[in-house]
C-alpha cells in the first residue's frame, strides 16, 4: 500500500492524474524512466521517444498543475481513510496486476480483502426482470450457504449490480463496488445509504481522482476493473450492446472464465446472454453447482453438519416445519408457509420473526424469506 506521507506518492498518483495516460502508457513510462518520479523529471525530448507518447502527452506530464494537484488528492486520501494501492506494492490485488491495462494505482476505501481466495463479479442490465433479479439473490445467497465466503464484485449501478451487492451485504459477505468516478461522490444518488453499508462490509474502489464525475466513458473504462478483479464473470441478463458484455469480453481476454444466464429468445435483456452462449463465449449458468463444477469450488456445508445443527437447537414443532419447508434452496412467502403451516397469518409473522431474529432464516424484498447462510442443506 502506499504510504501517503512518503513524498514519492505524489509522482505515483500525479503519473495516474495525467490525462491521456492510462494502465499501459504509464508502465511503459515507468520502465522507460525507471521511476514515477523520474517520468516527471524527464524532458519533452525524452518523453516522446517512448512509443505512444507525442508532444501534447509530453506536455500533459510535465505540466506542474498535475503534481499539485497529486498532493490535493493525497490530502483527500488522508481524510477520508482511503488506501493508494500502487501496482508494485504487496497489497495490489493479484489477479488484477496480471491485465496489461490495470490502473498503475488503485483507491479503495472500506474493509474488504481484495486478495480473497475465490472473488466474483456479477453484472448485468440496468433494467433488469424479476426472473435476473430472482436468480442473482439465488445465486448470492447459495455461494453463502454452501460456505464459499466469495468475494463479491459489481459496478453499483441501478439493476443486476445494485442486486447483487445487497444480496452480498445481505448473506454476511464481503463486496466490492467498482466506481466510474472519484470517491468524493457516489452515483447512483439513490445508492447512497448501501454504498455506506458496502464500506463497512466491504469497499469501494476506483482508479479515478476524487474530482472526477461520472462521465459516460468513464462507465466502459470502470468494467476492466470488475472484470480483471475476479476469478469468473457471471453475466446477468443484457442487451446485444450492453455494458456487462463489455465486461464479460473483457473478462474472456484476460483468460478468466465467463458465465451467462440464458433466457427467452424474445427477451431483449437476455439476448446479450444467448449470444454469448451461442458463441460460445461464455459458460451456461442455471444454479450454483455449475459454477461449483467449472471452477472447482467444492461446498463446504455438508447435510450430516446440517443435521446436527436441526438436532441440537431448542426449536419447536412448528420452527422446524419452517426450516424443512425452507430447504434447498427454496424461498416462500409469508403467505404461502402460512398455508402449508395452516396457522394464521399473525402467528405465521411471529414464527418467521423469531426464525430471523435468531439467525435460522433471512427475509428477502417481497416478505419472501430463506434459510440464512450457513444454514442450508446441500
Amino acid at each position: 500500500m502506499a504510504d501517503i506521507k512518503d513524498p514519492l506518492t505524489r509522482y505515483k498518483i500525479g503519473l495516474m492524474l495525467v490525462p491521456g495516460i492510462g494502465g499501459l502508457l504509464a508502465r511503459k513510462l515507468i520502465d522507460f524512466a525507471g521511476s514515477p518520479e523520474r517520468v516527471f523529471k524527464s524532458d519533452v525530448t525524452q518523453l516522446q521517444k517512448i512509443s505512444g507518447i507525442g508532444r501534447r502527452l509530453a506536455d500533459n506530464i510535465l505540466d506542474n498543475a498535475i503534481l499539485d494537484e497529486a498532493e490535493k488528492e493525497i490530502g483527500f486520501l488522508s481524510r477520508y481513510n482511503i488506501n493508494a494501492h500502487y501496482f508494485e506494492d504487496d497489497d495490489y490485488p493479484a489477479r488484477l496486476k496480471e491485465c496489461p491495462d490495470a490502473p498503475v494505482v488503485l483507491f479503495s476505501r472500506g474493509i474488504a480483502v481484495l486478495e480473497n481466495p475465490k472473488v466474483l463479479s456479477i453484472v448485468g442490465t440496468r433494467n433488469a426482470s424479476v426472473y435476473g433479479l430472482d436468480f442473482c439473490r439465488n445465486l448470492v445467497y447459495d455461494l453463502a450457504a454452501r460456505g464459499h465466503n466469495p468475494l463479491i464484485v459489481s459496478g453499483l449501478a441501478y439493476g443486476i449490480d445494485i442486486c447483487a451487492h445487497r444480496a452480498a451485504l445481505e448473506n454476511s459477505l464481503q463486496t466490492v463496488a467498482v466506481l466510474a468516478h472519484g470517491l468524493s461522490t457516489i452515483y447512483p444518488s439513490a445508492h447512497r445509504k448501501t454504498a455506506r453499508e458496502i464500506i463497512a462490509q466491504g469497499s469501494l474502489v476506483t482508479d479515478f481522482g476524487s474530482e472526477t464525475g461520472p462521465d459516460r466513458g468513464n462507465f466502459l473504462k470502470r468494467n476492466r476493473i470488475i472484470a480483471g478483479l475476479a476469478d469468473a464473470t457471471v453475466v446477468i441478463e443484457s442487451s446485444l450492446s450492453g455494458g456487462a458484455l463489455i465486461t464479460a469480453e473483457l473478462a474472456g481476454t484476460y483468460n478468466r472464465d465467463v458465465f451467462a444466464l440464458p433466457g427467452r429468445v424474445t427477451d431483449k435483456r437476455s439476448q446479450g446472454c444467448n449470444n454469448l452462449l451461442k458463441t460460445n463465449r461464455a459458460a451456461l449458468i442455471e444454479k450454483v453447482e455449475d459454477l461449483e463444477y467449472i471452477m472447482g469450488w467444492t461446498p463446504r456445508i455438508s447435510e450430516s453438519v446440517m443435521d446436527e445443527t436441526f438436532a441440537n437447537n431448542d426449536l419447536n414443532e412448528k420452527e422446524k416445519v419452517v426450516l424443512q419447508l425452507l430447504s434447498g434452496d427454496k424461498a416462500m412467502s409469508a403467505d404461502q408457509l402460512s398455508a402449508l403451516l395452516d396457522l394464521p397469518a399473525s402467528k405465521t409473522s411471529c414464527l418467521l420473526l423469531e426464525l430471523e431474529f435468531n439467525g435460522w432464516i433471512v427475509s428477502l424484498p417481497g416478505k419472501i424469506y430463506r434459510l440464512a447462510a450457513g444454514r442450508q442443506r446441500t
